[in-house]
């Protein structure tokens, strides 16, 4: 794979008449063209005879982020090469400037202001940690443009310029928390990096512990890229001598230091079960599966997943980057994103009134590798909800799923500051934040 950590690389993926076989590779190989960061330039294109819809891609490619966010990357260019080989959309090819957020906010928002007023993308399909996300908010609302961010977050936001395809607190970290205190015990260790997911993940778990009857017995930070866990391990040992539930929102390296160090210590899952809500297959692969079998997480998707759509996704992607490669729940919001996106510009008649593709995008639906979804008048999308335990071959057996698709509840109800509240952009006079009736 090409070397893509700090540099920016614009490709157009060339016509479908040529076949998928033909089209450039997403990542190395196939004539794409990198430049320096200060001219990007194209493969040859139909870009100036308006031939093309041009979308923005932004992410971390470097820093400690990329763990994670590279692969996000890699299921979006897969859609793209995907969607263009069937013929683009409205006719047209999809191109698409790739930009790195480098795991350092203000970078998101200079590069998300970057896509929208120098490359004029039609959209953007971007950011990770909820601290990039928070960055380039204010750039997405004062440009009223569109961002597409496909992981998981800790919710009390819905914004009219923001698609969120990953998961909201009750379609991930709610139901952990009661899988949990059914199964695994009543004492509760939180630790997570040191930003706004992980703190407002936690603010949500110890009000729903308190309204269920667990308790938190302890609860520690750490600036993301810190691997100095040593400290909070103690803590942990001291806090739950005989044993506990661990729930860990750590982001990026972090948590190669972080269950490294658990088993070293003697943490092991059948007295300490750890549930990750940052961890899937690709980091379960990067930080050794060795350290991680018989814990677990908590996805709306695995790649164990048993579907004919989940089947083919897998065999597409493996075909696409190698067969070494695996898939998570991050990487196929990622994917079905691309693909709502386009159905929303498809209904619109458009891709360059945003007014109409958003409204367009409200109730589109997707036959997703990990069940159906729907987008909802919130601006997020109906998921099902499973929890998987990590196995020896680095995958995850699904131990627990909702039998259908939750809906989304981006404002929480077990914290009172929020409880009662809802989203919805049909209506002029609810919008982002409204007290239901």
């Amino acid at each position: 794979m090409k070397n893509r950590l700090g540099r920016r690389k614009f490709l157009i993926y060339g016509s479908a008449t040529l076949g998928t076989s033909l089209l450039l590779k997403a990542c190395g190989g196939g004539g794409d063209t990198t430049t320096t960061a200060s001219t990007p330039t194209t493969a040859a294109s139909p870009a100036a005879s308006g031939e093309t819809i041009k979308v923005g891609i932004l992410h971390s490619l470097s820093g400690t982020m990329a763990i994670s966010e590279t692969t996000v990357v890699d299921a979006e260019k897969l859609a793209i090469k995907e969607i263009n080989a069937a013929g683009g959309v409205l006719g047209k090819q999809i191109e698409y400037v790739e930009e790195d957020g480098a795991s350092d906010w203000p970078t998101f928002a200079e590069k998300a202001t970057k896509l929208i007023d120098e490359d004029k993308v039609v959209t953007v399909f971007g950011c990770w940690t909820s601290a990039s996300r928070k960055a380039v908010l204010p750039v997405f609302e004062s440009k009223n443009h569109m961002l597409w961010y496909p992981v998981q977050y800790e919710g009390q936001e819905c914004s009219k310029n923001i698609f969120y395809t990953g998961a909201a607190p009750n379609q991930q970290i709610e139901p952990a928390v009661d899988w949990l205190l059914q199964n695994k015990g009543k004492k509760f260790y939180l630790v997570g990096s040191d930003y706004v997911f992980p703190r407002t993940a936690n603010t949500i778990i110890k009000e729903q512990l308190k309204a269920k009857g667990g308790e938190t017995v302890g609860e520690d930070y750490l600036p993301l890229g810190n691997t100095e866990v040593t400290a909070i391990i103690t803590k942990i040992k001291q806090a739950l001598p005989d044993g506990g539930v661990i729930f860990n929102s750590l982001n990026g390296d972090s948590n190669v230091a972080f269950f490294k160090q658990i088993q070293a210590a003697g943490l092991t899952p059948d007295k300490y079960p750890t549930m990750s809500v940052s961890v899937a297959e690709e980091e379960v692969r990067q930080i050794g599966k060795e350290y991680l079998v018989g814990h677990y997480a908590a996805w709306n998707y695995f790649q164990t997943v048993d579907s004919p759509e989940n089947t083919k996704w897998v065999a597409d992607f493996k075909k696409e980057y190698g067969d070494d490669r695996v898939t998570s729940d991050p990487m196929e919001a990622a994917y079905i994103m691309v693909y709502l996106w386009k159905q929303a510009v498809e209904k619109a008649g458009t891709a360059d009134d945003l007014e109409k593709v958003r409204a367009a995008a409200i109730s589109q639906e997707f036959a997703a590798p990990g069940g159906p979804v729907q987008m909802a008048v919130n601006h997020h999308i109906s998921k099902t909800v499973r929890i998987g335990q990590i196995r020896d071959d680095g995958l995850f057996d699904i131990v627990w799923s909702t039998p259908k698709a939750v809906e989304p509840l981006p404002w929480n109800q077990f914290v009172p500051d929020t409880k009662g509240y809802a989203c919805d952009w049909t209506d002029p006079n609810k919008g982002g934040k409204f007290k239901e009736a």
